[in-house]
């Protein structure tokens, strides 16, 4: 095996790492300027609005990216043609990120925040894709354009792709879950509420859960999937009460939905690895697991 990276490798050598073909460049915010010399410790100088950026857990992702390339595994998709993307170049900074678990189990889509400015998967999508490959589930991650409108029709192509090639991916699809975190959480939300013909694709069934973390979306439209939720007491960002309505009025409704607020915590602590939010990912694990077992 190639050597591996560590925290002082540099970001554009890992972009132009001949393992990553032509995705490098998606591994990191292709929607914004990247400094010959930034390496994986100080990732944090490019993703705005994020806090507890983990240089472990960058360097283990790109470890793993590389290694499961090297072991034979397809680790990115395109989810447009050749032709949709010379029609609209924009279409070609998109694509599916994929950690492979257990062949046939359910399907998670991990959507990053990034304001609709750029998209920071390196600290809000990659990590969770990673923990819940580990826990058996095929984890998918989403580099999207950055607007609303587009995120959200890129959000709706991933989940056509993913139902049109199941079998070639080998995962269940049937109850998938929606992950978002930010702006990231606003798509899964929408997505779980419009569903995918909203935003230019067949109608295809909705999802099982959505997980939401640290975002200040309100609207409640009465079919919204089960939805748990976790956000910080001292989010300047996203306000915590407004997400405790939103949990309301979805439970209201006869939905299952949940909330875990976090005392002190600010915005986007990503797994909340160090903080007194680790661990919600299990909980959120667990709750989507419950919704499939009761359906």
């Amino acid at each position: 095996m190639d050597e591996l990276f560590t925290e002082d490798s540099k970001v554009q050598d890992i972009i132009k790492d001949p393992a990553f073909g032509g995705f490098g460049r998606l591994i990191f915010p292709a929607d914004r300027p990247i400094d010959d010399e930034l390496t994986l410790e100080n990732l944090d100088d490019i993703l705005v609005w994020y806090s507890h950026v983990n240089p472990e857990r960058s360097v283990s992702i790109v470890n793993e990216m590389k290694k499961r390339i090297q072991d034979g595994e397809q680790i990115f998709y395109d989810i447009y043609t050749e032709e949709e993307k010379k029609e609209d170049p924009a279409k070609e900074n998109t694509g599916l990120f994929f950690f492979r678990g257990t062949p046939g189990e359910k399907v998670a889509i991990v959507n990053a925040g990034g304001g609709f400015a750029y998209v920071a998967a390196m600290h809000d999508s990659f990590p969770h894709m990673q923990e819940l490959a580990k826990k058996g589930y095929n984890a998918f991650a989403l580099i999207y354009r950055p607007e609303a409108q587009t995120a959200c029709e890129d959000l709706a192509r991933a989940i056509a792709f993913i139902h049109e090639h199941a079998e070639e991916l080998q995962v269940d699809i049937k109850r998938y879950s929606l992950w978002g975190g930010s702006a990231g959480a606003r798509m899964a939300a929408w997505l779980g509420s419009y569903g995918t013909a909203a935003f230019g694709e067949k109608e295809y069934p909705a999802s099982g859960a959505v997980i939401m973390q640290y975002t200040g979306l309100y609207d409640v439209f009465g079919n919204e999937p089960p939805t748990y939720v976790c956000v910080g007491t001292s989010d300047g960002i996203a306000s915590y009460q407004i997400m405790e309505q939103r949990i309301s009025a979805i439970q209201s409704q006869g939905t299952p939905a949940e909330i875990e607020v976090f005392d002190g915590l600010g915005h986007g602590f990503g797994l909340g690895e160090g903080t007194v939010a680790e661990g919600w990912l299990d909980h959120a694990a667990a709750f989507w697991e419950e919704q499939t077992n009761e359906n």
